[in-house]
């Protein structure tokens, strides 16, 4: 074990967090893909979970060529271009509304990925960048570099939420956050969350007349939350579901492999993984929680070891965006927060977003690496003593 954990750059508790969450990851995608089995691969139960197991080991591989060879300043140089471009596929999405009909995915022919993945990354990249660049040791952030970030990130997110309002509220506040940790005035911040809630509330008040992207979506799940659901009284809701299985699972869980809920849930793989996973392993799935808090923890100190404010911002808001997505997800999971169409990462079944999220934590983990190559370079060589000859001793002694 030490000798493969010695081959490993970057935190190796960070590797070990991912290990543990593509084990728990495997199990649970295997157990609860088996209606999905039966309906689209004629009862095929390896299938998807043999297509876990590819795209897992894919992520890996993805961390490994980040950590090798994408070096932090070709982040800072190539953060605009990234902008640009995914931002464009994303409007491209939306404009052709390929897949699903919604919007989220662009296919390429060889392969189909939400440009939305994309653009969050992307975005972090270049805020980051905006606020290192901006940094003084006596003044904080100018009131064009925050009104910069603002309208960017405005204009980015607005546009992710056309789609998939959830996730953009998710990169909005790590946005929110990076300027917080970057040292924006509070009062500029405190001013654009009024904002924001300002804006919430008249999309919900105009919703009923407006049909623009997935605005009458939001609105019917917070009424939902509010409200309650008419179809919850007869119990067929998908938060309905996931409530059953927690409360089937109890303390010791079913088993693996023994949900009763999971083959009356279309997202059972997805959206309510977490639901399952309790359902069947009990209070053993609260490890994978355990997990995410270890793993903010590791990145606080990956960015305390960072000697310059760029590599620090980039591993603040990736790190957040993963910790914060898995929490909403467990969120939904156990009743807590309305339904948000969010996953668990590196646990729920994925695609291309899987290997979206490999990339950042590949960041994430060359940040890192890229630390402990810096602390190696700036420790003091130790001179060997020089071997006195003996005679020389000899002759000390003498005058002695």
């Amino acid at each position: 074990m030490d000798r493969i954990l010695g081959k490993l750059k970057g935190d190796r508790v960070m590797w070990l967090i991912l290990i543990l969450l593509s084990l728990f990851s495997l199990l649970v995608v295997y157990s609860a893909t088996g209606s999905l089995a039966f309906r689209k691969m004629g009862g095929n139960t390896f299938y998807y979970f043999a297509k876990q197991f590819i795209m897992l080991g894919l992520g890996f591989g993805v961390i490994a060529l980040v950590i090798k060879f994408v070096k932090v300043k070709y982040l800072s140089i190539f953060s605009s271009i990234a902008l640009l471009v995914s931002f464009g596929l994303l409007l491209v999405a939306l404009v052709l509304r390929i897949g699903e009909g919604t919007g989220r995915t662009l296919g390429l022919g060889f392969i189909t990925f939400q440009p939305a993945e994309l653009v969050k990354i992307s975005l972090v990249l270049f805020v980051s960048r905006l606020l290192a660049n901006n940094q003084d040791a006596e003044n904080p952030p100018s009131q064009f570099t925050f009104l910069k970030i603002l309208v960017i990130s405005g204009v980015v997110c607005l546009g992710i939420s056309l789609s998939n309002f959830s996730t953009a509220a998710l990169l909005f506040m790590t946005i929110m956050f990076l300027m917080f940790i970057g040292r924006v005035p509070i009062k500029y911040l405190l001013l654009t969350v009024g904002g924001g809630i300002a804006m919430i509330v008249l999309f919900y008040v105009l919703a009923s007349n407006v049909n623009i992207g997935r605005i009458n979506t939001v609105k019917g799940r917070i009424d939902r939350f509010i409200k309650g659901d008419p179809e919850s009284e007869v119990g067929i809701t998908q938060a309905d579901y996931a409530k059953m299985a927690i409360f089937n699972g109890g303390q010791a869980g079913k088993g693996p492999g023994g949900s009763q809920i999971r083959n009356h849930m279309a997202a059972a793989y997805n959206d309510f993984i977490f639901a399952i996973m309790v359902e069947e392993y009990g209070w053993i799935s609260f490890i994978v929680v355990f997990a995410y808090v270890v793993f903010a923890v590791r990145a606080g100190v990956i960015i305390r070891q960072c000697k310059r404010t760029f590599p620090a911002f980039i591993v603040a808001g990736l790190s957040l965006m993963f910790v914060l997505q898995a929490f909403i997800n467990m969120g939904v999971s156990t009743g807590l927060l309305p339904v948000t169409g969010q996953t668990l990462p590196w646990i729920s079944m994925g695609g291309t977003s899987t290997l979206f999220t490999a990339f950042s934590l590949g960041i994430i983990l060359r940040v890192s690496y890229q630390n402990t190559l810096e602390e190696e370079q700036e420790e003091p060589e130790v001179d060997e003593l020089e071997e006195v000859p003996e005679e020389d001793l000899a002759f000390v002694d003498s005058d002695i």
